[in-house]
C-alpha cells in the first residue's frame, strides 16, 4: 500500500518500504544507510552505502547530485536527520524510509552482511 507523503516544512518525501524495494528495483537511485557502522555490517539494504546520520555534511562528497537518494536507519529518525542535512547541501530528490531496516526485515526484504 504506497504511502509516499510531502509534510510541509520537510525537505524529503516519506515512503514506506514497499515503495523504497520498488524504486531500488527499478534502478537509477542511491540508498543510504545512516545508522551506526556496526548496525550496518549486521544487516542492510543490498547495494547500500554506510554514511552515519551526524556525518551527513562531512560525506557531501558521496551523496549523488543526479539521481534520487534514500534515506533509511533503523526505525526511520535518524535517516530524516540525513536527510534533512542533504538537503542543506542544496539536494532536492530526497527520501526517507518510514519504518527503516525494522520494517524492510518484516516485510521479508533482501539483507546483506558486511560492509
Amino acid at each position: 500500500m504506497a504511502m509516499a507523503e510531502k509534510r510541509p516544512g520537510e525537505p524529503f518525501t516519506r515512503i514506506d518500504v514497499h515503495e523504497a524495494k520498488a524504486m531500488i528495483e527499478a534502478g537509477g537511485v542511491q540508498v543510504i544507510d545512516s545508522r551506526e557502522p556496526y548496525e550496518h555490517e549486521d544487516g542492510h539494504v543490498p547495494g547500500s552505502i554506510q554514511i552515519q546520520h551526524m556525518a551527513t555534511l562531512v560525506h557531501a562528497d558521496k551523496l549523488a547530485k543526479d539521481r534520487p537518494i534514500l534515506f533509511i536507519c533503523k526505525s526511520g529518525a535518524r535517516s530524516a536527520v540525513a536527510a534533512e542535512f542533504a538537503a542543506a547541501l542544496g539536494l532536492t530528490d530526497l527520501y526517507n524510509v518510514e519504518g527503516g531496516h525494522e520494517a524492510w526485515a518484516k516485510a521479508g526484504y533482501p539483507m546483506d552482511t558486511g560492509r
